[in-house]
């Protein structure tokens, strides 16, 4: 009994004591999970704020906020040809730059035709050097130029090895993407400084934020627009610029790719059309967004990942692509 009770005696002391420990160890247990519940407070805020509520305000008028004309570069791709017609619908008119233009004709005729905007074709194929820079100069000299919307080249969107790309495949593929951007901005700029207004929105890919295996230069690519946007904003942002870098992941088009999976239109992989929409509004609000709020809660998952695991779940998909 002796040693019964001893034990009890010995089990109040040691509670008495610990007293203090365990009520510091509540309240930094309630703090944690406080702050916890005030970031999942903020994120739904702004979820709502950027993808929700600017959609309720259907007449925005961007040709008084930014200006008269916007430059499309990239415009053999879906998601650029979807985002001239949703910038057209507003009344912008449109300079659409492609290393092909033949392409294109019945776009910018049907842009003019639906919307009652002028559009432009200029050809420009990066590929060939500073020379191209003039036919660009002259199409938007005393143009008021408020939109510049370049396009990640998708040509390296395939899995495959960075040795098994050609020379001319990848001297191709950076200068349309990198090289291009970056000049096209440049040519635009100045006048949009002047002006005191415009927007720059460089569309990569949500693949910016990890790398991809077999994919090092569409990863690389990715990356390089995404920090050129971001150090921008820093540039020029109090100068009446808004830079914003836009990363969609998966966008359905309307013929699959040779090479790629034929993505089926869903909430997660929606239309061109519907995600240049919801683009679009973003407008002004957010300078580095997905576009659209699926692809929001998709880059969140992809940003909580551990690298291992996003590295294991690339392998796995590119061994069953």
């Amino acid at each position: 009994m002796a040693a019964v009770d001893s034990f009890h005696l010995l089990y109040r002391e040691i509670a008495r004591s610990c007293n203090c420990y365990v009520e510091t160890l509540a309240l930094v247990g309630a703090l944690y999970t406080a702050s916890k519940a005030v970031i999942v407070a903020r994120n739904c805020y702004q979820l709502l704020r950027l993808h929700f509520i600017p959609r309720l305000a259907r007449n925005r008028d961007l040709v008084g906020t930014y200006g008269e004309w916007a430059i499309i570069y990239g415009s053999s791709d879906t998601l650029t040809i979807s985002y001239a017609e949703e910038l057209a619908r507003h009344g912008v008119n449109i300079i659409l730059i492609s290393p092909d233009i033949r392409g294109l004709t019945s776009t910018g005729k049907g842009l003019s035709e639906v919307y009652g905007v002028e559009a432009i074709l200029v050809e420009a194929d990066f590929c060939h050097g500073q020379s191209v820079c003039k036919p660009i100069q002259d199409a938007i000299r005393d143009k008021d130029v408020g939109f510049v919307v370049n396009s990640l080249d998708d040509s390296l969107d395939l899995r495959q090895g960075f040795t098994d790309l050609s020379e001319g495949r990848l001297w191709e593929s950076l200068n349309r993407s990198i090289t291009a951007a970056s000049l096209v901005t440049r040519l635009a700029l100045p006048g949009m400084v002047e002006r005191r207004r415009g927007a720059v929105v460089n569309i990569s890919s949500w693949a910016c934020n990890q790398p991809v295996p077999n994919k090092a230069a569409l990863s690389a690519s990715t990356a390089y627009l995404d920090h050129f946007s971001r150090a921008l904003h820093h540039e020029f942002g109090h100068r009446g610029i808004f830079v914003q870098s836009l990363l969609p992941c998966r966008v359905a088009s309307q013929v699959p790719d040779e090479g790629r999976w034929a993505m089926a239109n869903s909430w997660l992989v929606p239309p061109a059309q519907v995600y240049a929409q919801h683009a679009v509004s973003t407008l002004g609000i957010s300078h580095r967004t997905t576009g659209y709020w699926p692809h929001s809660l998709q880059l969140g998952l992809v940003q909580w990942m551990p690298a291992w695991m996003w590295m294991f779940g690339s392998r796995m998909l590119g061994s069953t692509a």
